[in-house]
């Protein structure tokens, strides 16, 4: 196992104990198109979480926050097959779902109306979530993977009421936050490297024998 790049700490203490991953699955997943990267989708997210502790960390859970695609495109079918994978193959994980609307804008200049999808509770569920696990004392340590600004305000909370928790944020590639990176203990980016090493294996293969494989046009 790798560990993650040195990080920009407020502290010297990089090695607080327990560790919680909170991943923003659609902010990472857009970062990664931005990149062309669709070799990267079949992610194992248990182990990319693994391989961003630092020597001394141990790993006691990775939420994952998403919401179900419903476009009418066979995109569904491909991230329910990725989360079955997810769910099946990593014992620390577990998803929670938020909402995934199309809504229709008109644009002023010239009239069109284009179809815009929309990803609603997900920054609620992932705020909710460590202030929850900071509060209840189930980490040391949290890992916020996203670059998404409007998580600010819960590591703002963190910080005033549980001065001892320690909040880190990985950069997905193509995403960065300057908010996030001045509220947060510490920050780094997350590197083609560690996303080479931190797939899921394929297939996938079921309790009852059934192979969940990764959709051929993730290449």
């Amino acid at each position: 196992m790798t560990t993650a790049p040195s990080t920009t700490t407020s502290s010297g203490n990089t090695t607080n104990r327990r560790v919680i991953v909170y991943i923003d699955g659609f902010n990472l997943f857009f970062g990664l198109k931005a990149k062309g990267w669709k070799r990267f989708y079949w992610l194992d997210m248990q182990l990319l979480a693994k391989n961003l502790l630092r020597p001394g960390q141990s790993l006691e859970k990775v939420w994952y926050f998403t919401a179900d695609v419903r476009d009418g495109t066979d995109t569904h079918l491909r991230q329910q097959t990725y989360l079955d994978a997810l769910c099946t193959h990593c014992s620390l994980l577990e998803i929670v779902r938020g909402r995934y609307l199309i809504k229709e804008r008109q644009c002023r200049q010239c009239g069109n109306v284009a179809q815009i999808p929309e990803e609603k509770k997900t920054d609620v569920n992932i705020a909710s979530h460590m202030i929850a696990d900071a509060f209840n004392d189930r980490f040391d340590s949290a890992i916020l993977i996203s670059g998404d600004s409007d998580l600010v305000p819960p590591i703002e909370v963190i910080k005033k009421y549980q001065p001892d928790k320690r909040i880190i944020v990985a950069f997905p590639p193509k995403r960065q936050s300057y908010e996030l990176r001045q509220t947060a203990h510490g920050c780094f980016d997350i590197y083609e490297k560690t996303l080479k090493i931190s797939l899921l294996p394929n297939p996938v293969v079921k309790p009852g024998g059934h192979e969940l494989f990764k959709p051929v046009t993730w290449k």
